[in-house]
């Protein structure tokens, strides 16, 4: 019987694989709860409600894997050769990490409070040091050729980057839509009330469509290594 051997690098690239799954498999449960919300025709208000309630749920799949897709990456790429990154780095991806997926769940617990506002904006600022983190990392990388020597690896930084990017834009498209709900809540559903929450989350979608070429571009690349 041949001796089996599982390294620690291939333990993190099955659980980067089954964050990925988890984060557009459920984003695509996410996607289909707000299309039937959107069919006034077919469903009454409560029941829009309902539903708007369970996407909310079903967000918490998504938003918890993409803050711990972050140190899971670091720790990937250091295992598996491709940076030579300190040990206290990598703690401390996990330390952020594990500081994002509080921030994300003590939100959601605190929802409509002065608590989940303030948890907010501190992701929001995490979100944009992020943003830039991926982008000059790949960017750097693409020029020099270093830290992130395969191509493949650096255009998957940028890609991650553009992604944080585009779930930012998502936040800032999605705003309007807190006031517009409580209006629709409060005077019922007819044009004025519907029309502009209908655009506003019209727009929104465009950017969720970003994330989702996005996402299947760094599944890519990491799958593929092209170049």
């Amino acid at each position: 019987m041949p001796e089996m051997s599982v390294s620690l690098y291939q333990v993190l690239v099955f659980t980067h694989l089954l964050l990925f799954v988890l984060w557009l498999g459920a984003d695509v449960g996410v996607f289909m709860l707000g299309q039937h919300f959107r069919k006034r025709e077919k469903w009454t208000l409560p029941q829009r409600l309902a539903l708007l309630q369970l996407l909310v749920n079903v967000d918490m799949v998504p938003r918890s894997a993409w803050a711990l897709m972050v140190p899971l990456t670091l720790s990937m790429v250091k295992a598996g050769g491709w940076w030579d990154l300190p040990g206290v780095a990598v703690a401390a991806a996990w330390a952020v990490g594990g500081f994002w997926l509080w921030l994300v769940w003590d939100s959601h617990f605190h929802d409509q409070t002065p608590r989940a506002r303030r948890n907010n904006r501190i992701e929001f600022v995490l979100k944009i040091v992020l943003t830039l983190f991926y982008l000059a990392l790949g960017g750097i990388s693409l020029a020099k050729g270093a830290p992130l020597a395969p191509l493949w690896l650096a255009s998957k930084a940028v890609m991650f980057g553009l992604i944080f990017a585009a779930a930012i834009m998502i936040d800032v498209a999605f705003k309007p839509v807190g006031p517009q709900l409580g209006r629709l809540i409060a005077e019922g559903s007819s044009d004025a009330t519907e029309i502009p929450l209908r655009r506003t989350m019209d727009l929104t979608r465009i950017w969720v469509w970003v994330v989702y070429v996005l996402l299947l571009g760094t599944a890519f690349l990491g799958n593929i290594k092209p170049f």
